[in-house]
């Protein structure tokens, strides 16, 4: 007998693999199953050296491209490959920590924008990373600029005006979300008919929480995990005054410090440093031609 997954309201079900451009398309029946099911794929594409721009090819001939899909990073693919997931309505989840560190390929929302394809915000794993979606904003901001700044300047133009702003990162770590995964009619932001998943913040005592003369860049410059005071998530209030709520967060603490302590005597000591401490790749310094030792005067040698 087969069904539909379809989930309830506080959990969803989705199918997650990568399509590697083999000719043979050996993830079709992957994809086939999730037609079945009636659930969504979500897969990397554009990854250097894992994904490329071969299966977005293979999914598109086969159909398998759909308004549901979402494609993770997506750094490292053509413009062509662009144009297929924006004619087939498809977002991207752009993960710029992830990125930035790993190497999948640089954060790519600098060149989405003339593709007009939806952006959804993503921490890749929060094991590696920080886990932390103001972290996200932050970093995405700063790398689609920079890199705005650097395609500028080698044509010898200056940005005055960045085209990425505070409120867009801050719709797309919330609206973008919910969009990607089908569920913008309930979820994403404050609205009549929607669940009241709501995230607020307010912490008198930091020294970066005034004044807030633009919300929008004060959330995605200033605001860390510390400012949220209150989470609402259907209806229901799971932190306040900012400690959560309904949770034995000291129980947690020793379970996650036995899980490291296990680890670490399993491993050995010398394992363990050295996991924790992997070798540092050497910089070449480059030979100097100026020695400053050549240069006299009362205020740098006396002698």
């Amino acid at each position: 007998m087969r069904r539909r997954i379809t989930g309830d309201d506080m959990l969803g079900f989705q199918i997650a693999f990568d399509v590697t451009g083999d000719p043979a398309f050996p993830e079709k029946p992957a994809f086939e199953v999730a037609r079945e099911l009636g659930v969504a794929v979500t897969t990397h594409a554009g990854v250097w050296g894992a994904t490329n721009d071969d299966g977005i090819r293979l999914m598109y001939e086969h159909g398998f491209m759909t308004p549901e899909t979402v494609y993770v990073h997506a750094s490292t693919l053509s413009a062509d490959s662009y144009h297929r997931i924006a004619a087939t309505g498809g977002s991207i989840s752009v993960s710029t920590e992830s990125e930035q560190s790993a190497g999948q390929g640089y954060p790519t929302t600098w060149a989405l924008r003339s593709h007009n394809i939806p952006v959804s915000l993503s921490m890749d794993t929060s094991v590696w990373w920080s886990g932390d979606l103001f972290s996200a904003m932050r970093t995405t901001l700063g790398a689609d600029r920079a890199r705005e700044h650097l395609e500028a300047h080698t044509k010898g133009e200056t940005v005055t005006h960045c085209a990425l702003r505070a409120d867009q990162v801050v719709e797309w770590a919330t609206l973008g979300g919910a969009k990607a995964l089908g569920r913008e009619h309930d979820l994403g932001s404050i609205e009549a008919g929607k669940k009241a998943d709501i995230v607020l913040l307010k912490y008198d005592h930091s020294p970066v929480s005034f004044p807030a003369l633009n919300p929008y860049g004060h959330v995605a410059f200033q605001a860390q995990r510390g400012d949220v005071r209150t989470v609402v998530v259907n209806g229901q209030v799971v932190k306040h005054e900012h400690r959560l709520l309904g949770v034995d967060l000291a129980a947690v603490r020793r379970e996650v410090e036995q899980t490291v302590e296990h680890l670490r005597s399993t491993m050995g000591e010398e394992e363990w440093r050295k996991g924790m401490n992997p070798d540092i790749p050497a910089t070449k310094i480059l030979d100097n031609p100026y020695t400053y030792t050549d240069y006299r005067s009362t205020t740098t040698h006396s002698r």
